[in-house]
């Protein structure tokens, strides 16, 4: 027989394994939460990202602080990254000072990991730092504050109480214990360490390349996420020393330089600007991608992960 509506049927064996294994407020919520327990399939979005971002206004976009944007030179071209200073000041504090004594150039990208990372560091580890610190404490979690701007996603999350976007940034937060977090998301940018919590101190940094390891936060200090210039990133030989690492020179990405976009003359920065994660705009964006509409999709998910969400980018108006 036919039915007129997709619908899910959930066995009567299952229902009663849920009421034994589970009471109260945990059942309902399991219950409710449950994909199987779906009467029907969810609505397909009306609108698509690109008519939203069509329609967005001036007011929707903001462009980078160039006292939180660095400019990392590669022999191909410019990564661009946007620092998140709420999250770790102490961390990208020394990591402008690394980059204004210079530390980075001639340095090089030494590790490509296949679905992973790219890091650069010193290979030789003899480069001297001269004025910054030579160690740093992890931020890993900073104090939750209602100040901080935190749009949250309607949907659960694995890792986190709750998800959602701070300026830009995926993050989660954990409202009884007071604390936020940026997430693993693709383009993540992470202060590498040691076993110690303080082992870090941003000269040797690394970006999320491939599938959002996720398992990581709260246990590396994330300082911010490349904007623009993944590309020269993503298409880097893999490496073929353990966790990816170059086990000769020669197969080393150099480092021309590392700049401060403040420290860089205007005419010579990239004109970018970002899609404000606190609009209504953007709540119309995550919406339209939980139920993506359009005549490929055939059927909608009404789910949508934390670093699947798109922050759009575009050249500056």
């Amino acid at each position: 027989m036919l039915l007129s509506r997709t619908v899910s049927v959930v066995p009567r064996s299952l229902i009663r394994l849920f009421a034994r294994c589970c009471s109260g407020a945990l059942c309902a919520g399991i219950m409710l939460s449950s994909p199987l327990m779906a009467k029907e399939l969810p609505v397909k979005s009306k609108l698509m990202m690109a008519d939203i971002l069509k329609a967005s206004s001036a007011t929707d976009w903001r462009s980078l602080n160039p006292d939180n944007t660095l400019y990392l030179e590669l022999p191909k071209g410019r990564v661009v990254i946007e620092l998140a200073p709420d999250f770790a000041p102490g961390n990208i504090a020394n990591i402008k000072a690394l980059v204004r004594e210079n530390y980075f150039d001639g340095l090089a990208i030494v590790r490509s990991q296949e679905n992973y990372v790219v890091q650069w560091a010193d290979p030789d580890e003899k480069r001297e730092i001269k004025t910054a610190k030579k160690l740093i404490e992890g931020e890993f979690t900073v104090a939750y504050s209602s100040r901080l701007p935190f749009t949250r996603l309607p949907d659960m999350d694995g890792y986190a109480p709750e998800v959602g976007h701070a300026n830009g940034f995926p993050a989660g937060r954990d409202p009884k214990k007071g604390t936020a977090w940026l997430a693993h998301c693709y383009a993540a940018v992470g202060v590498a360490r040691g076993t110690e919590s303080n082992s870090g101190n941003g000269s040797s940094l690394y970006v999320v390349t491939g599938h959002a390891p996720r398992q990581l936060d709260r246990n590396i200090t994330l300082v911010g996420r490349v904007v623009d210039g993944m590309t020269l990133l993503t298409t880097l030989p893999r490496g073929t020393g353990a966790l990816g690492f170059y086990e000769k020179a020669e197969e080393r990405m150099p480092i021309r330089s590392v700049r401060l976009a403040a420290d860089v003359p205007e005419s010579e920065r990239s004109k970018l600007e970002v899609f404000r994660t606190d609009t209504a705009a953007f709540k119309a964006l995550v919406a339209a991608q939980r139920n993506r509409g359009g005549d490929w999709y055939k059927v909608p998910a009404g789910y949508i992960d934390l670093c699947n969400v798109p922050i759009p980018v575009r050249p500056q108006k």
